[in-house]
């Protein structure tokens, strides 16, 4: 039997993901409520939530993706509890950190470059997608950033593909992706609006609809929308938008410890 593709909601963006068999581990955030993350430059900000599981609790994993090195993304929680020896597919200044951490297994993906995984015959390939976390020379001040499209292949067929946006503003450069891309059957959307000092560096409710319409998923599973103080969007923005585009259907909300399947509605 075939495994339907499913995603667990942890918080932020963090996620267990069940693809062809694999298991894998979305930008681990664990800190609890009321526990600061570090967002760099000096910037602290406080957690609104609890992660829905504690990282004793996740499932064997085969991988992590990790779309930047943010406080809200990977933290000490994540740095101190995860297996030193797991695979950790991120950006290429990520990696260096991550390995003088200890994390040996870590990879650095220059955009569209990919790491695949293999087993009994089903691959998952990951492949680095084009992203910017801030508007103009802002984003040289953040860390890189970038999204992960999978795909899900078995005996040469491609069976499954999923793109996880990372912490990225829809930019121009995006335009690329579903060039590259098409077919995309399922996109978890990194949104929130977060606003440092009045400057958006996460995707809003419009710009986050305006990326659907870009990139053309069959299912949007918006996640990373109210975690944090600095989250200035909130997920009902995101769905009214939605509702006014006449897309709603194709967005399935989840809530943190719920697992849905990553099938489009029929």
């Amino acid at each position: 039997m075939v495994e339907r593709p499913q995603v667990t909601f942890v918080g932020t963006a963090t996620t267990v993901l069940r693809l062809g068999g694999f298991t894998l581990l979305t930008d681990p955030n664990f800190l609890h409520r009321g526990q600061r993350a570090y967002l760099g430059k000096g910037l602290w900000s406080r957690r609104r939530t609890d992660p829905a599981l504690r990282v004793a609790q996740l499932p064997e994993l085969d991988a992590v993706v990790l779309s930047h090195l943010h406080g809200d993304h990977f933290d000490r929680v994540a740095r101190r509890e995860l297996d030193r020896e797991l695979p950790i597919v991120t950006t290429p200044a990520a990696e260096r950190k991550l390995r003088r951490w200890g994390f040996r297994a870590a990879e650095g993906l220059p955009t569209w470059s990919s790491r695949e995984l293999h087993r009994d015959g089903t691959t998952v390939r990951l492949t680095s997608m084009p992203g910017r976390h801030g508007p103009g020379a802002l984003d040289r001040l953040l860390p890189d950033v970038m999204g992960t499209m999978i795909d899900v292949e078995r005996a040469g067929q491609r069976e499954f593909r999923l793109y996880v946006t990372g912490d990225t503003l829809n930019r121009p450069l995006l335009t690329a992706i579903p060039e590259r891309y098409p077919d995309i059957d399922a996109m978890l959307i990194h949104l929130g609006g977060t606003k440092v000092a009045g400057i958006l560096l996460t995707m809003d409710a419009q710009q986050g609809a305006d990326l659907v319409e870009l990139v053309r998923p069959k299912l949007t599973v918006p996640i990373h929308y109210d975690d944090y103080g600095v989250f200035r969007s909130p997920l009902a923005h995101f769905v009214e938008e939605a509702r006014r585009r006449g897309w709603v259907k194709q967005v399935r909300t989840i809530a943190r410890g719920e697992t849905l399947p990553l099938t489009p509605p029929v």
